[in-house]
């Protein structure tokens, strides 16, 4: 078994453990929490989500573009790290790097048709931060 931040540079292991530390602080809330002081009335309502007729399909397409998305950029990064690590041949990597400027491409147009950018993909998660990573 390997010990806690084991093989992560410093910094990496700080990243990390800070994530988790945020993480925690997100938990729900235990019933006895969520529960009115006696005498002080009921709960408010939970929060909904609001849709508008008019932007449900953009909002969709949004959120399914963000996964590809998230999907295109692991895949990217998995190729990276096989091409440092030699494990392609050369045409391979070219097949593989013609494939994913292709996939960006195509997301770019998807995108551009339903009036979006590239960055309204990368959903805010709030104290978790971006959903995507900056780009380079």
């Amino acid at each position: 078994m390997t010990t806690e931040g084991e093989g992560l540079p410093p910094r990496r292991a700080a990243e990390v453990a800070e994530a988790a530390a945020r993480a925690f602080r997100l938990l729900p809330a235990a019933p006895r929490d969520l529960d009115p002081p006696a005498g002080r009335g009921s709960r408010s309502p939970a929060r909904r989500i609001s849709s508008d007729r008019d932007t449900v399909e953009r909002d969709l397409m949004r959120l399914v573009l963000t996964l590809v998305e998230l999907l295109r950029q692991l895949m990217e990064r998995q190729a990276l790290h096989r091409v440092d690590q030699g494990d392609l041949t050369d045409e391979q990597e070219e097949r593989l790097g013609a494939t994913l400027m292709l996939l960006h491409d195509r997301m770019s147009d998807l995108c551009a048709q339903y009036g979006l950018t590239m960055e309204d993909l990368n959903l805010d998660l709030g104290p978790l931060g971006t959903l995507l990573p900056p780009s380079d």
